[in-house]
């Protein structure tokens, strides 16, 4: 009962128009069915094989978002299923993910991730590097992929002034783009995926509509078990 009652402590502190998703790596398969039947089905994973396995013994109408630092040469097993890919940090991933949706005859959502955190340890583009990725000739010649957002990653800090300058960065160039850029057949820009447990309500104020919880709802993990 306390993810159910996790997950509806959340969504009722949420806006209509942001969206949860469940982060559920490492999560065993009875605490996502839990969640499941408390009504979610946007759930998140990090890791490749742990998407797939989970993916073939869960419900076929969840939608499978990959939150994690993606490998080219992996694509290959998420792309007949995968809802949206939140990570793409660069041209080269976009390529592979494009050629990989083409086999599987589908069009694969993406978000672009943006280097907004003062840490080293974090992936993505930074501004310049989203723009001329975005109206470049190699970027329209994709038929299979759609970017419909950025995502970003603050630095983890209890400080809200960091938080809400970065995550407003973020918004600022989602805004630019939109407002200078706009639609193309493979662009169209609604989502802000930014905002995880210790943070998400900074992020909404900032115009997130896309949040990624994990430890709110299944709990801190334990790695002595």
């Amino acid at each position: 009962m306390e993810i159910k009652e996790n997950i509806q402590a959340i969504t009722s502190q949420l806006p209509k128009h942001v969206t949860l998703i469940a982060v559920s790596k490492t999560k065993p398969i009875s605490m996502l069915l839990d969640a499941y039947n408390a009504g979610q089905r946007d759930f998140g994973e990090n890791y490749v094989q742990e998407l797939v396995e989970k993916h073939e013994l869960l419900p076929h109408n969840i939608n499978w978002h990959f939150i994690g630092h993606l490998q080219s040469n992996k694509v290959k097993y998420i792309a007949p299923f995968v809802y949206l890919i939140h990570g793409v940090d660069s041209f080269s991933l976009l390529k592979e993910i494009n050629k990989q949706a083409q086999k599987n005859n589908r069009v694969i959502n993406c978000l672009l991730q943006v280097y907004i955190a003062k840490e080293e340890s974090k992936f993505g583009l930074d501004a310049f590097e989203v723009e001329q990725l975005l109206i470049s000739k190699d970027f329209d010649d994709l038929k299979n992929i759609d970017i419909i957002g950025l995502m970003g990653m603050a630095t983890n800090t209890d400080n809200e002034q960091i938080l809400s300058n970065e995550f407003e960065s973020l918004n600022t160039l989602f805004k630019y783009i939109k407002s200078n850029i706009g639609d193309k057949h493979n662009l169209h820009l609604n989502t802000l995926s930014m905002g995880m447990s210790s943070d998400y309500n900074v992020a909404i104020k900032h115009g997130s509509t896309m949040v990624r919880i994990g430890s709110s709802i299944f709990g801190i993990r334990n790695y002595n078990a």
